[in-house]
């Protein structure tokens, strides 16, 4: 589409068609982008660096700065419990094994005996065997959002030297970025970064220090090589082609040191605001009244001390003297705001929640409800991503484990592929208001919009455990002859438990039902 000419363009294109096309050039270099322009008011950046670039040059300073963070920065310790809790949860991620028959249901039976030895294997999952499977999750979880990545090594069956500690033969092996050194770089052998990778760029292999390179002994790293299918390697990556993860906080690393530094100086102002200090005020000799410090008989100046006490009283000022306190304005009235909307960026670049990176609590029911709604779907989208890199390799490994060593073979009836269908349940949404949560979710189960399964799963709790928690805990109230509200069995018209029945009126309707059916 032509560039169109306005009434003074035509009229300079008649007189001289030159001139005319040079206006239109000049005109056309002009239609950029206004902030593509550099200017004295804004940096502009011109980095063109490939993402590995990048992160070959920042990544372990970043890294580093954020472990120091993490030991000495309250605020960083409480965000980063805040996205674990958030995203794996007190329990980690659920799993709910979900194999099929040849009819399509859900094989019970296998997929019982999978959770058995699941809750086995959940006992020492790792080869050091000082940590439960939550909490593995949960230091993953850590490392890769403070450093930006995190690796484990996959160990199925027999291992020389490992004893697994569980009944099915599979470990993982926890490790930090480190031990994938990060300057290990050799094009001829398609090594990048301590990653091998083939011409499609894919991981083929990692280079893995035997030691921690912080406790080595020689300059030289004694490396091995892991395989890519027996690596799980956690990274958060912000562009296509990056090999290795930079931490989540790499840019909000210089807010919150700011923060850090803005509340110490106001805490130094605060401690001496607090050391009382005062002076006394002379006034000038020809402003009448002032004769000169106090002096004794002899004629020397009098020492000035004045102590202050609750209750004292001052009667050796000099004719012409007052004394003042020194205000400091401390502490500053500002100081909660400037550092709430600080904390307000702070969490938003981290997808973490404002309230719960603060601890301010503030607003009404409203207001915080939709703050967790429209925050948690961070948390979702963080969950999603750490179950695709961690837990569900570790569970298919553990399901061809259990099957290959015989601790859970395959059934006969298993439809062919569906042996690793699980559902993983992530941490649920906590509920603000208990009442008002519990009726929309018994309002829309009712009206069948959502099964009861899915509420239960919603409240953070296994379907089948807590069907069998009900089940046995009725029968116990049945052996009782107790009623509760919760059993709709035994509900009358008003929607209040009924009186068990006696044995005398069981024996009279009994009666009564072989009368009627004579007559």
């Amino acid at each position: 589409m032509g560039a169109r000419l306005n009434p003074v363009d035509r009229l300079v294109s008649w007189l001289d068609p030159q001139r005319g096309l040079n206006r239109l050039r000049s005109r056309t270099l002009l239609a950029h982008y206004e902030a593509a322009r550099p200017n004295p008011q804004r940096k502009f950046r011109r980095d063109g660096g490939s993402p590995n670039q990048l992160v070959e040059q920042g990544a372990a300073p970043l890294r580093n700065q954020m472990r120091y963070l993490d030991r000495n920065h309250d605020l960083v310790v409480g965000a980063l419990d805040v996205l674990v809790n958030n995203t794996v949860g007190a329990n980690g991620i659920g799993v709910e094994f979900q194999p099929r028959t040849l009819s399509g249901e859900i094989h019970a039976e296998y997929a019982a005996a999978l959770s058995v030895a699941w809750r086995d294997w959940q006992r020492r999952p790792e080869v050091r065997w000082q940590h439960s499977y939550a909490r593995c999750q949960r230091l993953l979880a850590r490392t890769l959002y403070r450093d930006g990545e995190a690796f484990a090594q996959r160990l199925r069956g027999r291992v020389p030297g490992l004893d697994h500690g569980t009944a099915v033969p599979y470990s993982i092996e926890m490790l930090e970025p480190e031990y994938v050194p990060m300057d290990f770089n050799d094009s001829a052998r398609g090594i990048k970064q301590g990653i091998q990778y083939n011409a499609w760029v894919r991981p083929t292999a990692y280079w893995v220090s035997k030691t921690h390179p912080g406790e080595a002994t020689s300059l030289h790293q004694d490396l091995k090589v892991v395989t890519a299918d027996r690596m799980l390697h956690l990274a958060h990556l912000s562009r296509i082609g990056q090999l290795r993860g930079v931490t989540r906080f790499a840019s909000v690393i210089g807010r919150i040191e700011d923060i850090k530094d803005y509340e110490e100086s106001e805490r130094i102002a605060a401690k001496v605001a607090a050391m009382l200090t005062g002076y006394v005020k002379r006034h000038a000799p020809d402003g009448g009244g002032y004769e000169g410090p106090l002096k004794d008989e002899n004629g020397n100046d009098l020492p000035r001390q004045v102590g202050l006490s609750p209750g004292t009283i001052i009667d050796t000022l000099a004719v012409g003297e007052e004394i003042g306190l020194i205000d400091s304005k401390r502490p500053n009235p500002n100081l909660i705001t400037f550092r709430n909307g600080q904390l307000r960026a702070f969490a938003a670049g981290i997808s973490a929640s404002y309230s719960s990176v603060s601890r301010n609590y503030d607003g009404t029911y409203s207001s915080q409800r939709q703050e967790l709604v429209e925050q948690w779907v961070h948390y979702a989208c963080l969950t999603d991503d750490f179950v695709t890199m961690a837990v569900q390799p570790m569970v298919e490994d553990f399901i061809k484990a259990a099957e290959t060593s015989g601790v859970v073979p395959f059934p006969k009836d298993l439809k062919p592929g569906t042996h690793d269908d699980v559902l993983y349940v992530a941490p649920s949404m906590p509920w603000i208001d208990m009442a008002k949560e519990a009726t929309a979710w018994l309002t829309l189960s009712q009206a069948g919009f959502i099964s009861e399964v899915e509420v239960i799963r919603k409240a953070g709790r296994n379907p089948d455990t807590v069907l069998e928690q009900i089940a046995s805990w009725r029968k116990k109230a049945e052996e009782k002859e107790l009623r509760f509200s919760s059993d709709v069995r035994h509900q009358n018209a008003s929607g209040l438990p009924s009186p068990p029945k006696q044995n005398g009126d069981q024996i009279n309707n009994d009666e009564e039902g072989v009368d009627a059916a004579e007559a």
